[in-house]
């Protein structure tokens, strides 16, 4: 089959925050860009809710916190430093159970140490996140006290559902979405949609079709936007956002194989041409008054997913194995790059930056498990994996040498094992981790500047026989990220303790400061300080720059009285 491409097809996207990732993907995959962004992130009129939630949590009143966004998690924790101690909301927010709709949110949390019980399954809707609950918690679900953060808009439906499971649940709104401040883009896009001037659009959130709507809706052109709708393609990312799509009457021609930006372009590069044309063709007849029905275009064959219909009669693309569309395609070398290219040009932080390989590579080669070790201090601490294991990860060490991961980092070499891999004379069990009774398994080292820093770690549950392409591919994979992960830690520990500094220095001038005013000691003034950090609920370089701001402005007024 030929390589993915959209052949020049013109291609809109309502992408906001990754806008500029979404037209480069478009653009190499062949086709005409139209990335229009559709919402903004507004802050609430009143952030009471944060907060009260937030004096509740460290009152113990909560059992079970949802979080559904990582922008949801560090708005929240940026309402709450204005009010409370940031560590001592952290510490009261590690004590009870966490529940994450998807990999950003996990992600959010792994940046500040907090655990995640239970994530949701692809595609990663609230339904799924209330299976994956549910089989967590089981009848205890229904005794838990809950509090959801929401993520721009209620969703009543999870809200009525979760109310008829648990005990108790508490909305928690720290951000809502709002249309772009110039509405002008969105406008042309409705009239473009209407006069037929794009092929193809890409809806990646619900939001996205709310606001396309509600812009044709002030122009009073809804039914003209539906009608342009019908004649060109349409791409939903999910079943959520197929379920906002048909609120408005309009279907998807299909969503991609996984709920990921970089699956939606790739898949619609694939098949948008072929469902175009049976579109085009179903029109010109209908006009004809030979209503015929548009055929699936998305053929059944070894080669390409099939299409299947969803609960809300959108074809899907089957992923007939976990691996990437593009790499069933046959995606060539230049691509592959590109790929894992523009993931490691993003710079994201450290844990962003280990689940951005564990989905690369889990998207390359199919396994039950994949881990990322790290090398730290002269042991491997593991830091990312595929399958949840909030206790563990950022916990678990093992020395060099040390069972067949710690062998792969001290030998820098490759194991892969096909079968009945704990019989290897180099393998070690750890307790907790269910993997290690999985039976294939491919470890490669990960190498930045001739050194090991990290090592990847497949497996699988049933025996598996690596190809030598999929250990050359992985192995390549651990050359190309090194270099990544080595600066995401260092910038990681470079920023840590750039803050501890710059907090110490802050701490020291203020107590030179209440010595001079107080005529106390070093150590009462320190003593103070702590003590007015308890009682205020403030950290301890939150009271230093008070008393440093409080100094410059006596400073300030005694200037301007002498003058």
């Amino acid at each position: 089959m030929a390589h993915a491409s959209f052949d020049g097809l013109r291609v809109l996207s309502l992408e906001s925050r990754r806008a500029k990732e979404v037209a480069k993907l478009i653009r190499t995959y062949g086709g005409e860009p139209f990335v229009v962004p559709s919402m903004r992130e507004v802050p609430l009129e009143s952030n009471t809710q944060a907060l009260e939630f937030a004096d509740q949590l460290m009152a113990g009143k909560f059992d079970l916190v949802i979080f559904f966004t990582g922008v949801g998690l560090r708005a929240l924790l940026d309402i709450v430093a204005t009010r409370y101690d940031r560590e001592e909301f952290l510490k009261a927010l590690r004590t009870v159970k966490i529940a994450a709709r998807g990999p950003k949110p996990v992600a959010a949390l792994r940046e500040v140490n907090v655990p995640v019980t239970v994530t949701a399954g692809e595609p990663t809707t609230w339904r799924e996140l209330v299976s994956a609950m549910e089989l967590e918690f089981g009848d205890s679900l229904g005794e838990l006290r809950v509090a959801v953060q929401e993520y721009g808009a209620s969703n009543p439906e999870f809200l009525s559902e979760l109310t008829l499971k648990c005990a108790e649940v508490t909305k928690v709104p720290v951000y809502q979405w709002a249309l772009p401040e110039d509405v002008r883009p969105l406008r042309e896009c409705v009239l473009g949609i209407a006069s037929g001037s794009v092929d193809v659009i890409l809806f990646m959130t619900a939001v996205q079709v709310i606001h396309l709507f509600q812009v044709a809706e002030q122009m009073g052109c809804e039914d003209d936007l539906r009608a342009g709708l019908a004649s060109i393609v349409i791409v939903s990312i999910g079943p959520t956002t197929s379920e906002e799509l048909a609120h408005y009457g309009v279907t998807p021609d299909f969503e991609p194989s996984r709920p990921k930006m970089g699956f939606i372009v790739n898949e619609a590069a694939q098949y948008s041409g072929k469902v175009l044309e049976q579109k085009r063709v179903a029109k010109a007849l209908a006009e004809e008054r030979l209503m015929l029905p548009v055929q699936s275009v998305i053929q059944t064959s070894k080669a390409e997913p099939v299409a299947k219909k969803s609960s809300a009669n959108v074809r899907r693309v089957q992923p007939s194995t976990p691996t990437m569309a593009g790499f069933r395609d046959g995606l060539t070398s230049i691509d592959f790059l590109h790929e894992i290219s523009s993931r490691i040009a993003a710079a994201d932080s450290f844990h962003v930056v280990l689940g951005s390989i564990v989905d690369f590579v889990t998207a390359v080669v199919p396994c039950d498990s994949c881990f990322i070790y790290v090398v730290e201090q002269d042991k491997l601490v593991l830091r990312a994996s595929k399958n949840p294991h909030a206790d563990i990860v950022d916990q678990l060490g093992v020395q060099l040498g040390q069972g067949i991961t710690g062998w792969v980092a001290e030998h820098r070499e490759p194991v892969a094992i096909a079968s009945d891999a704990s019989n290897d004379p180099r393998f070690v069990i750890f307790k907790n981790l269910p993997e290690d009774h999985f039976e294939a398994i491919l470890c490669t080292p990960i190498v930045c500047a001739s050194k090991v820093v990290g090592v990847i770690n497949l497996q699988h549950r049933l025996s598996y026989q690596h190809t030598a392409n999929e250990v050359r591919l992985v192995s390549m994979l651990g050359f190309l990220v090194g270099a990544e992960i080595e600066r995401a830690r260092l910038e990681t520990e470079n920023a840590q303790l750039a803050g501890r500094l710059e907090t110490r220095k802050a701490v020291d001038r203020a107590k030179g400061i209440l010595q001079r005013d107080l005529v106390i000691s070093e150590d009462e003034a320190y003593r103070t300080m702590q003590r007015e950090s308890r009682q205020r609920r403030k950290s301890m370089r939150e009271i230093a720059d008070a008393i440093l701001l409080g100094d410059d402005l006596k400073r300030s007024q005694a200037a301007q009285s002498a003058v």
